[in-house]
């Protein structure tokens, strides 16, 4: 039962993502570099521990931003958040929501080609559509977006595009320099996490697979010296097996077991 329930409640879409970097074309891989998501080429299929993110929220401290564990208290910031994925964490914010009367006709255009659609549909259009034109290219970007958005850095247990994810792709200029890891990701994380937390709402919205990025390397490099910790982005440092072999430890004891939890 537990099983059935976990894609109800949480969503890391790790095996999608990685599948879909593999059969992109170069060009398109090229595009996704220059929006500043390559380091997310990184993140391999993984089948990720529902129970460990899960305790990740549970350990997340509102009003600190800070994870406790047994390894001690990690503060978790636009920085880290940018440090783990390779995004960009500075710059200009975006509008938290779109509205849709403020948009220019041709805005309100692209945002009824959006609207309501599925990921699987966007999957669909972002593996077919052709770059071959500057006109295709900056579709492919727009469709891009939403669905790294929607796949995983900012998922719902909803499957439908929501005003969140539609609001980046009217800030196409410099997008690349855009505050992703702060602005955007972290500030939909802990929104997830305090509904999780505060509203006993089951399901958990947001990008849980970077706190657990996050997580996995701070512990790790604990104690080291800058120049022996491991270079940025994070994720690169990690194969699938040694993510698998962590997760399997930290499920038999999770985030160093409870009952030594700091629990302030």
């Amino acid at each position: 039962m537990a099983a059935r329930n976990q894609t109800k409640d949480l969503k890391c879409a790790t095996h999608l993502l990685s599948d879909k970097f593999r059969n992109m074309t170069e060009e398109k891989k090229a595009i996704v570099r220059d929006l500043g998501f390559g380091g997310l080429m990184h993140v391999p299929p993984l089948r990720v521990d529902h129970q460990l993110l899960r305790e990740l929220a549970n350990n997340f401290k509102l009003g600190e931003n800070r994870l406790k564990t047994g390894y001690g208290s990690f503060q978790i910031t636009p920085k880290t958040i940018g440090d783990a994925l390779g995004i960009n964490a500075t710059g200009n914010l975006f509008p938290e929501k779109v509205e849709y009367k403020q948009l220019s006709d041709d805005d309100k255009i692209i945002y009824r080609r959006f609207q309501g659609k599925t990921l699987k549909s966007l999957t669909d259009e972002m593996m077919e559509i052709g770059v071959g034109s500057e006109e295709e290219r900056l579709m492919f970007k727009r469709i891009f977006i939403l669905y790294i958005q929607m796949a995983f850095l900012l998922p719902t247990t909803i499957n439908k595009i929501s005003l969140v994810h539609l609001a980046p792709i009217f800030k196409m200029d410099g997008i690349s320099e855009r505050n992703w890891g702060g602005g955007h990701v972290l500030t939909f994380l802990i929104k997830g996490i305090t509904d999780y937390q505060e509203k006993k709402k089951k399901a958990i919205d947001g990008c849980l697979f970077a706190l657990m990025i996050i997580y996995f390397h701070l512990s790790e490099n604990k104690g080291k010296k800058r120049a022996e910790r491991p270079p940025k982005p994070w994720i690169a440092n990690w194969t699938k097996e040694q993510l698998v072999e962590r997760m399997t430890a930290e499920k038999e004891e999770i985030l160093v077991s409870k009952h030594n939890m700091l629990l302030v």
